[in-house]
């Protein structure tokens, strides 16, 4: 008779499972999951372990594993759950748990992980019940894909999972629900009409595209949307590349990013002028909205998105509750309904708008790689560096804080479907390398470019080991400012001072990388950036790429406009 342990393997193979992110607990899933074909991608740290299990989600549409111990190792995970629970990632956390017979007597490391996870997961079920463990798996994947996805975590007594199980089901069960939307629903047919004839009536219209878009897998049908209606798009973080950025009517990230000094900052008035906004898969959260002072107070919104709480939370709008990927088919399907010569007038005037916006930010980027120091490199200038080297469809993974706004500013979505990955939904700090080891492990075959900085970094330095062991060939830049940079500049701007706990003392990142057998390069001028991308872009291996960077860059935060940090002194 098979284990409880077996039964779950699988289940979770029936789903399409392929990949688990572990470091062998619980031992005796991992031993069966292992034995049945099942890749176990090491981590160092549970906290890691969940963020990479976050992106894996997020690239691939498929539920991903993360396997952990009880006690602290379930409390790291609490976390990366908790931004999946915000990025709407169905990830599955399979925790051991005390056995059984040990339960309430202070056993080692017990802990309540159904209150430790109640608040950052859809769903928490202890699997006592070893003749129902096909029922619980086929809920916790239905529950982390369908509606808004999510995460969910699976308690498993220790000895339950070794307890042999006589299979009574009539019939085999076939059900694949591993992959995500798994219920698509439309919007109601009615406010489709509504929301298309606003589109078409407006004179100047947005569309805003969020992380959703990517989720549902709506690429295709925005592109069309866009091509259809001649109507500007912009993206949240989460959305960017959900269309090309090098298309007439793109206008690239919005939001905290779109400050004065930001490359694409004279696409603000093409915001500020909107009349109607179409608001697509996005929480319209602080960051994406500039802290809710972006968008024009007297225009007219719409919000398509499938979790209705969400709309409406921030701006009042024609609701849209359904899946982005039909709700998007559904409006194109009305909007060829109705006469559309408005918006083809209006095309022309968005795109010459766009396109000076371009040609003044291409002429800054230029004029950035002119004026560059030997002597100090900025990010700035080692971002546009990157890009040059950056394809259609390679994935850039960013870690929070400062890191994130390098990649949205400077890196360009050539393609429409580009991912560009970071922690946004609770953006904590040092999950930039583990997501891009996520990412990796998703697309094997893709390459993967992760950004961070050194404070993020030295959250994660271990798993540099997890990554070659894995035999992933990461291009990890590393902009190391010898300081907490946002922390700093943040405190200059709204106390004009900071405290003790900014600067770090000199650590030499490329020497750790080699000594867990990674590729490595230091670099401190423009010619050792070009040699050292070359280098890591041709090769096959992990390779660090330290930058050392200027400390008095910063990004352009709009809320920073009016009290720049580095007037400050």
């Amino acid at each position: 008779m098979p284990t409880v342990a077996e039964i779950m393997v699988a289940a979770f193979r029936r789903h399409g499972v392929t990949d688990v992110f572990g470091q062998s607990l619980p031992s005796a899933f991992f031993l069966a999951a292992e034995k049945a074909g099942i890749r176990q991608i090491p981590y160092r740290t549970e906290n890691a372990g969940g963020a990479m299990a976050d992106a894996f989600a997020r690239v691939s549409n498929r539920i991903a594993l993360v396997g952990a111990q009880n006690g602290p190792a379930a409390t790291l995970l609490v976390p990366p759950l908790a931004e999946a629970m915000k990025a709407s990632s169905p990830v599955i956390a399979i925790v051991q748990e005390v056995p059984v017979s040990q339960r309430g007597r202070n056993a080692f490391q017990e802990f309540d992980h159904v209150a430790l996870f109640a608040s950052c997961t859809k769903w928490v079920k202890q699997l006592d019940d070893p003749t129902r463990i096909n029922d619980y798996v086929d809920m916790a994947v239905t529950i982390a894909t369908t509606g808004r996805p999510g995460p969910v975590a699976l308690l498993v007594p220790r000895d339950v999972l070794l307890m042999d199980v006589e299979q009574t089901e009539v019939t085999a069960r076939t059900s694949q629900m591993g992959g995500f939307p798994l219920d698509r629903s439309r919007p109601d047919g009615a406010r489709v009409v509504e929301a298309a004839k606003l589109l078409a009536e407006a004179v100047s219209p947005l569309i805003v595209a969020g992380g959703g878009v990517h989720l549902s897998g709506a690429v295709k049908a925005l592109g069309q949307l866009q091509e259809l209606s001649g109507i500007p798009v912009a993206t949240t973080n989460m959305g960017k590349g959900a269309v090309s950025e090098t298309h007439e009517l793109s206008l690239g990230v919005i939001g905290n990013a779109l400050g004065a000094k930001a490359p694409n900052y004279l696409t603000r008035p093409l915001v500020a002028d909107a009349d109607v906004v179409l608001f697509v898969g996005t929480r319209t959260n602080e960051n994406g909205t500039d802290a809710w002072k972006l968008f024009p107070r007297d225009a007219t919104y719409i919000h398509l998105d499938v979790d209705g709480v969400e709309i409406g939370r921030n701006y009042q709008a024609v609701r849209l509750v359904g899946d982005a990927r039909l709700g998007l088919e559904d409006i194109i399907a009305e909007l060829g309904k109705i006469d559309l010569t408005r918006r083809g007038q209006s095309r022309a005037c968005a795109a010459s708008r766009i396109a000076l916006a371009k040609t003044a930010a291409a002429a800054d980027v230029e004029q950035l790689r002119a004026n560059q120091p030997s002597n100090k490199l900025t990010p700035q200038y080692v971002m546009s560096v990157l890009n040059d080297h950056l394809k259609a469809d390679d994935i850039a993974v960013a870690d929070a804080s400062y890191s994130t706004l390098w990649m949205s500013n400077y890196l360009t979505a050539k393609s429409a479907g580009q991912r560009f990955i970071s922690p946004r939904g609770l953006a904590g700090l040092g999950w930039g390398l583990p997501m891009a080891m996520g990412a990796q492990a998703a697309f094997p075959d893709k390459r993967v470019v992760c950004i961070s900085g050194d404070g993020g970094y030295g959250h994660v330095w271990a798993e540099m080991e997890a990554a070659v062991r894995s035999n992933q060939p990461i291009v990890s830049v590393l902009l190391n400012n010898s300081i907490l940079g946002f922390q700093k500049h943040a405190e200059l701007n709204s106390f004009s001072e900071f405290t003790t706990a900014i600067p770090f003392s000199p650590v030499d990142h490329a020497a750790i990388a080699r000594a867990v057998g990674a590729q490595a390069s230091r670099v401190t001028t423009p010619a050792e950036l070009e040699t050292a991308l070359k280098a890591a872009f041709s090769g096959s291996q992990f390779f660090l790429i330290e930058v050392i960077t200027d400390a008095d860059s910063y990004p352009a935060i709009a809320a920073w406009d009016s009290n720049p940090p580095d007037t400050i002194r």
